[in-house]
């Protein structure tokens, strides 16, 4: 019996043992998949490459060439860049977590509690400097130093001053549209559906509805909303939903995306039917949080349900209301899908991220652009630190 405990007790060590010493091993390896696999995927020829070689090794000189060249089996080479992927992105980071972990393991105890969590944020806090922090100091940089066609600029302030001219400011003008009636009409509907929908027999069928525009892109609501707003000239079959509603009534069809002012209204209107149900999912939330005991004193003091409403729950949900609204506004100010999808910035439409996707890639102007990417960021720093403030507030990172 004793003899049998032993052998237990040996294999148990002999695993462990060989436990500490693959799973370094796996580190390593995990290391290396990452750092290949990363510049393979950096690479933009770098699947074709690969299966180039594989069908030279194999003999199939004629399609390794087809593909060097940009042909032969370029679906076959998008399948392997698929697995090269997720090889990098599951098993390389899998098997570099797990074999970091089990070295940080391999030290004492207070040294694992001080070590471990930088082993799980450190790389994160690397990818945001990396695409999130040195990409914003660059943009700042450029919109200081760089004129036409990438130039040196004598006058640092130069891209600045040129946004006080043409019709830049008509351009934030609009951005201010779209933070004011987007956020107000998103959050206020959203609001109020989940007031109404709270009282309904069939509520999880009714918010279905109502959630399922988020589910759409926004370049996908921007096409289903072309046909909405479709137009034909007078006297042609109107398949454009307002406009055969418009003629139907007996008015002459009408150009809706390109008559100003109102559509600059029409596209903020696919946004607020897109962010509704986000506004609504989370406000309903709230709204089943605020406690029974305090609505039944308001109905015992003689509070009407709009009174109950208005004067009592909204002020207890406040938090949730700011923390949506900030949320949407963010994504408001980054509006640029649905305008580059149904005008293209023209007829008066223009806003700030579909100027600067302008500017850069058609105009040759990235210093501008640079500049137009700062205004926004400025923009967006208020709403955060307002949203962040709100958190605090409510106790969340306090």
């Amino acid at each position: 019996m004793t003899g049998g405990v032993r052998d237990k007790d040996r294999d148990a060590a002999r695993d462990d043992t060989l436990r500490r010493f693959l799973l370094p091993i796996g580190a390593v390896i995990g290391l290396a998949i990452v750092v290949f696999g990363t510049a393979f995927l950096y690479d933009k020829n770098g699947a074709e490459n690969l299966l180039a070689g594989i069908y030279q090794l194999l003999g199939n000189n004629a399609g390794a060439t087809a593909l060097r060249n940009g042909g032969g089996d370029q679906f076959v080479a998008k399948l392997v860049l698929a697995a090269m992927a997720l090889l990098v992105g599951v098993g390389g980071v899998w098997l570099l977590y797990t074999g970091v972990s089990a070295v940080v393991g391999l030290l004492s105890l207070r040294k694992q509690q001080r070590i471990i969590p930088w082993v799980f944020v450190l790389p994160a806090i690397t990818l945001l400097g990396i695409y999130l922090v040195y990409p914003t100091i660059a943009t700042i940089y450029q919109s200081f130093t760089h004129g036409n066609n990438g130039a040196a600029l004598a006058n640092p302030l130069a891209n600045y001053a040129t946004l006080g001219t043409q019709d830049f400011p008509h351009v934030i003008l609009n951005n201010v549209i779209w933070l004011v009636v987007a956020t107000s009409g998103s959050v206020g509907l959203g609001l109020l559906i989940a007031g109404l929908v709270d009282r309904v027999k069939r509520e999880a069928l009714a918010k279905t509805f109502i959630f399922l525009p988020l589910a759409i892109s926004l370049v996908g609501a921007s096409v289903i909303w072309q046909f909405v707003y479709a137009y034909r000239p007078p006297g042609a079959p109107q398949y454009g939903l307002f406009n055969a509603i418009y003629t139907a009534a007996g008015g002459q069809p009408l150009d809706w995306v390109h008559t100003q002012p109102i559509n600059t209204y029409l596209l903020i209107v696919i946004m607020v039917w897109l962010q509704t149900g986000f506004s609504m999912v989370i406000l309903s939330a709230a709204i089943k949080g605020v406690s029974t005991e305090v609505v039944e004193a308001a109905r015992l003091d003689g509070a009407n349900e709009r009174q109950l409403f208005f004067r009592v729950i909204v002020p207890m949900i406040k938090g949730s209301i700011i923390t949506v609204a900030t949320t949407v506004a963010i994504a408001v100010l980054k509006i640029f899908d649905i305008v580059y999808v149904m005008t293209g910035g023209r007829s008066g439409t223009d806003v700030i991220a579909n100027r600067m996707y302008d500017e850069v890639f058609q105009f040759n102007q990235p210093g501008i652009g640079a500049a137009l990417a700062v205004i926004l960021l400025i923009a967006v720093l208020p709403v955060m630190y307002i949203n962040l403030r709100n958190l605090r507030h409510q106790g969340v990172g306090a």
